[in-house]
């Protein structure tokens, strides 16, 4: 058995005309470091979206490791959202542009303090209906969002998601 993994960067992110995180390219002592700033501040979720494909799927979970770290503080709680749409090309006759997300999935992660814009991996497993029947081939799209509305989600600042990693066994 062989594990894919899809690497989703944020300059490929897609977004809708409102609610959506800053692009930024924050210029480190060494490199560059791209990310998606979603907005801590206030109450309304922030979503980026991915076009991709499941190359060999066959069945299974789907692991989703969000990569960010936060814009400040060293302590407190971020909410993450994670929600699939899956078409099955010449099988499925919804209409891709009104098609619907499966059931989203949501995880918090704390930081692990110490350390201001310390790097963390929020894990989401996509399984059973939050995989909108995947198929091998189907064309999906990946809806990640920031849910500064929940009461778990305690860091005022941005937290900038610097990758998506996608994985599963085929």
């Amino acid at each position: 058995m062989a594990v894919v993994v899809q690497y989703l960067i944020p300059e490929a992110a897609q977004f809708l005309a409102s609610a959506f995180p800053q692009i930024t390219r924050n210029l480190g002592t060494n490199f560059p470091v791209s990310t998606l700033a979603f907005d801590g501040a206030g109450t309304a979720a922030e979503r980026a979206y991915w076009k991709w494909s499941p190359i060999g799927y066959t069945s299974g979970p789907i692991t989703c490791d969000l990569i960010w770290y936060p814009a400040s503080g060293t302590s407190g709680g971020v909410v993450w959202e994670a929600a699939i749409a899956a078409i099955t090309p010449d099988a499925d006759t919804q209409d891709v542009e009104t098609k619907a997300f499966a059931a989203a999935q949501t995880v918090t992660d704390t930081h692990l303090g110490s350390t201001a814009r310390r790097l963390h991996r929020a894990t989401i497993t996509l399984s059973g209906s939050s995989l909108d029947s995947l198929a091998d081939g189907d064309e999906c799209w990946l809806r990640i969002s920031r849910l500064p509305g929940n009461s778990s989600d305690t860091i005022t600042a941005d937290a900038h998601l610097t990758s998506v990693r996608l994985s599963y066994t085929v």
